[in-house]
C-alpha cells in the first residue's frame, strides 16, 4: 500500500543532463556505428535506464507522401518477431521531427569481427555461431519471413557471443501455400543467390539459405567467397569459375529463368570449390556448404536439415559459445572495421613515404661520397 509519498525524480549525470533527448549519444560521428541507403545508425544510451540501444534513423527527407514504406514494413514485421536470434525492437520513437528505430544494442558484427587485428573464432566458436544462424534462419521461415538482406555486416554479436539477425528492411512475409512475384533487386549481389541473378521474381526461402553460406564461408576464409566486380555478368563468371558452369540436370529448370538467353555462358568451366576450399573446411563443413550452395534452389537444405547435418551433430568439435569476446576491447562493427582498416592503411602508406625518402636520402648521400672520392668536390 503507498504511503503517499511522492517517489524522488531518477537523478541524471553531469554529462546526460546535456542531453535533449532521453537517449545520450556522443556528438558528431563518434556515436555512428552505421551508415547506408536508410541513413545512420547510433550508438546511445538511456539517461536514465543507463541501457544501451541502437538508434536506426528513418530518412524522411525523400517521402512526401509521409512514413516511409520500407520503414512501415519492417516495423510491422519486427513486432511479430521474438527470438533469441533475431534483434529485438523496443520501441519506434519521434523527436524534433526525426523517427528512430530503438533496438537492443549489441557490442559486434561479424564483419566487425571477421577484421579484427587480434581476436579469432575457434572452429568450436564458428560451428556454434553458425547454428544460432540457422536457428534464427529456421525460426524466420517458420514464421513466413524471407530476410533477403543476408550479410555479415547484418549479423550482430554480443560480447557473449550470442548471434541476432539484423536489418530487416528489404525483409517481407512470403506465401507458403502459392507461388507469388517478389523483386529479384534484393540481397546484396555478393551473396545473391544464382536464380534472383538470373531474373527469377517466384523464389522462397532457398535464397536465404545461399546468402547464409556466404556468410558462414566468411568466418572461415576471412573474406568474400563470390567478390564479383559488380553486376549479374560478373556474379555469375564468379558462381561459374567456382562452382563449374551449370547444366540442365544441376538445374532443370534454369532455361526458364527471365534473363537465361541473355546471361547464357558462353564456356563451360569445371567445378573447383571442393578443391580450393578442401584445406579450409572439415570434411563435413565442406559437404554441407556444397549442398548449399546447389545451382537449384529446390535441392538446397532447409535451416531445419541444415541443423541436422552431421555438422553440427557428429563431427568434432562440439559447438562453444564464444564467452572470450567478454574480453574484445571496444565494439567492432563493420564501420569501426573499415575506420580501423583506413587508418591501417594510412600508416602504411606514411611508413612507405618515410622508406622512400630514406632511399633517396641514402641514394643522395651515397652518390655525394662518389664524388668526394673522385675529387670532383671541392
Amino acid at each position: 500500500m503507498s504511503d503517499g509519498r511522492m517517489k524522488p525524480r531518477p537523478s541524471i549525470s553531469e554529462e546526460f543532463s546535456k542531453s535533449d533527448s532521453v537517449y545520450y549519444r556522443k556528438p558528431g560521428n563518434e556515436s555512428v556505428i552505421g551508415a547506408g541507403t536508410y541513413g545512420k545508425v547510433f550508438k546511445a544510451i538511456h539517461v536514465y535506464t543507463k541501457n544501451m540501444v541502437a538508434l536506426k534513423k528513418i530518412r524522411m527527407e525523400t517521402e512526401k507522401d509521409g512514413f516511409p514504406v520500407t520503414a512501415v514494413r519492417e516495423i510491422r514485421l519486427l513486432q511479430h518477431l521474438q527470438h533469441e536470434n533475431v534483434v529485438s525492437l523496443q520501441e519506434v520513437m519521434v523527436e524534433k521531427n526525426e523517427c528512430f528505430m530503438v533496438f537492443e544494442y549489441l557490442s559486434h558484427d561479424l564483419t566487425g569481427l571477421i577484421n579484427h587485428p587480434t581476436f579469432s573464432l575457434s572452429p568450436a566458436h564458428k560451428k556454434h555461431l553458425a547454428r544460432q544462424m540457422f536457428d534464427g534462419l529456421n525460426y524466420l521461415h517458420h514464421r513466413g519471413v524471407l530476410h533477403r538482406d543476408i550479410k555479415a555486416a547484418n549479423i550482430l554479436i554480443s560480447n557473449q557471443g550470442q548471434l541476432k539477425f539484423a536489418d530487416f528492411g528489404l525483409a517481407r512475409f512470403f506465401s507458403k501455400s502459392r507461388q507469388l512475384d517478389y523483386t529479384n533487386r534484393v540481397i546484396t549481389i555478393w551473396y545473391r543467390p544464382p536464380e534472383l541473378l538470373l531474373g527469377e521474381t517466384r523464389y522462397g526461402p532457398a535464397v536465404d539459405i545461399w546468402s547464409a553460406a556466404c556468410v558462414w564461408m566468411e568466418m572461415f576464409t576471412k573474406k568474400a567467397v563470390f567478390p564479383g566486380e559488380g553486376g549479374e555478368i560478373s556474379q555469375l563468371e564468379k558462381l561459374y569459375n567456382s562452382l563449374g558452369t551449370p547444366t540442365r540436370a544441376d538445374w532443370p529448370d534454369i532455361v526458364e529463368m527471365p534473363w537465361f538467353e541473355l546471361l547464357r555462358p558462353t564456356e563451360r568451366k569445371p567445378r573447383t570449390f571442393e578443391d580450393a576450399y578442401r584445406d579450409v573446411l572439415s570434411p563435413a563443413a565442406l559437404d554441407l556448404v556444397a549442398k548449399m550452395f546447389q545451382y537449384d534452389p529446390v535441392k538446397r537444405p532447409s535451416a531445419e536439415e541444415v541443423l541436422t547435418h552431421p555438422y553440427f551433430t557428429t563431427e568434432e568439435p562440439a559447438p562453444q559459445q564464444a564467452i572470450e569476446l567478454a574480453s574484445v576491447e571496444g565494439d567492432w562493427h563493420e564501420f569501426e572495421s573499415k575506420a580501423h582498416r583506413k587508418e591501417k592503411d594510412k600508416e602504411a602508406r606514411r611508413a612507405e613515404y618515410q622508406r622512400e625518402k630514406e632511399k633517396r636520402r641514402f641514394s643522395f648521400l651515397r652518390i655525394s661520397y662518389l664524388e668526394i672520392q673522385k675529387g670532383n668536390v671541392i
